[in-house]
């Protein structure tokens, strides 16, 4: 249960840093998707369960925050994080080029995804357009940004699978 509330703080807390600092910091052409990659990361130590519930929770409560219609985040960011915990401790997410490649893999994945929900749900749903520039920075931002959150997020233990927890007897 302890683990549980971590993830839901660490997200709501990587939300509003991306929606309320990231989105008004004008020097960037757009904003890097740091909440994707928290996801990831949960997904990639934690296995696809806990994945894909980080990725509806915070799909969730960034639809509550934007724009999109309700639920459109949740069910990409469920789908990336079940995808990613079906690789749970298959790569070591400890160095610099397998997270950005994860990162920018997963950026992509996101766009092709809203693009494929968008065929069911026309004019309604914001799109990326594949070969825009918008798209491709963004990309390498969660590349570049994926790295450092990956590292940051190795220094708390307890959200790795592996934590020993306490049973209750």
């Amino acid at each position: 249960m302890k683990r549980v509330l971590i993830f839901f703080a660490l997200i709501i807390f990587v939300l509003l840093i991306q929606t309320a600092v990231l989105s008004n910091w004008y020097a960037l052409p757009v904003v890097p998707d740091i909440l994707l990659l928290v996801v990831l990361y949960i997904g990639f130590h934690n296995g696809s369960l806990t994945g894909e519930v980080s990725g509806f929770f915070s799909g969730l409560v960034l639809d509550f925050l934007s724009a999109a219609p309700l639920g459109l985040n949740a069910l990409v960011r469920t789908l990336i994080g079940f995808l990613s915990g079906l690789f749970y401790n298959n790569f070591e997410t400890s160095g610099i080029i397998i997270p950005a490649v994860l990162g920018f893999t997963a950026t992509a994945a996101k766009a092709i995804l809203i693009r494929f929900v968008s065929f069911f749900y026309p004019g309604s749903i914001l799109t990326y357009s594949l070969f825009s520039s918008v798209l491709w920075y963004e990309c390498v931002f969660s590349a570049l940004c994926a790295p450092v959150v990956f590292w940051f997020l190795s220094f708390f233990k307890i959200l790795a699978k592996d934590f020993p927890t306490e049973k209750i007897q």
